[in-house]
């Protein structure tokens, strides 16, 4: 476990290569926020994040990124989708693109519909080597079942059928519903502990690196150590560093 109070670019630069296994980060959506006036956030920043991210994750290794977008003149900005486009520049898979739905609105302007959801983009570096996919959807069929082949048999005969036992419950869809926030922790955007904790059991192994170059609040940190898994955080804000801090020692 290792929590570093530092810009992520200076520390990213000096990790080694392949050091990480899994990613699950949330950077700073555009300028909505500006975090104790620290924030340099813009094209210049997160490109060379992506980069370095590319560089230090392993083969196999999984990018998390939890992203949305400001709405500037009444148009979005549409950094989110530069940024995914990015990372494939970068090398990365576009695993997958999944939704992170609030069970409540958090806001919208009044000639929108009310916005209730952020990006998951999956980045894999090649295939996933960890795939620990959840399986909590009630399956309707579950029992076992008979049905058709299909077609006819050899001697035009109608095909035999077969029985098939249905599982009870089958592999999530990728929208993922969470209340909004994590908890009073004095920081200004903590997603949801449920959130990261789903993500690490989904794409890393007990013992695997998990990281987080926005640490933020430490959320990803303390489900990464609920989860048997090591943890390496960059924190840039000291307030925030020392919120971690607690949080994560206090597991």
């Amino acid at each position: 476990m290792k929590l570093i109070n530092d810009d992520c670019l200076v520390t990213m630069t000096e990790m080694e290569d392949g050091c990480i296994d899994l990613t699950v980060t949330s950077p700073p959506y555009d300028n909505l926020r500006t975090y104790k006036d620290s924030l340099e956030w813009g094209e210049h920043i997160w490109k060379p994040v992506l980069e370095q991210l590319y560089r230090i994750t392993k083969e196999g290794g999984v990018v998390v990124w939890v992203v949305g977008d400001a709405t500037i003149k009444g148009s979005e900005s549409g950094v989110s989708f530069r940024q995914a486009l990015h990372a494939k520049d970068c090398g990365f898979n576009l695993h997958d693109t999944m939704i992170y739905q609030k069970s409540q609105a958090c806001f919208g302007s009044n000639n929108c519909y009310l916005q209730a959801f952020e990006y998951m983009f999956i980045f894999s570096k090649g295939k996933p080597v960890a795939l620990n996919l959840i399986r909590d959807r009630q399956n309707k069929r579950s029992g076992v079942e008979s049905m058709g082949a299909g077609g006819l048999g050899a001697d035009g005969s109608k095909a035999k059928r077969i029985t098939k036992e249905m599982k009870a419950t089958g592999k999530r869809k990728n929208i993922w519903e969470y209340g909004v926030g994590g908890g009073k922790t004095g920081h200004p955007a903590v997603f949801p502990e449920k959130l990261a904790n789903d993500h690490i059991i989904s794409w890393s192994n007990e013992g695997d690196v998990v990281f987080d170059p926005f640490m933020g609040s430490g959320t990803t940190g303390k489900m990464a150590k609920l989860n048997n898994r090591e943890f390496i955080g960059i924190e840039k804000v000291e307030e925030y560093f020392k919120i971690a801090q607690d949080r994560i020692s206090a597991i």
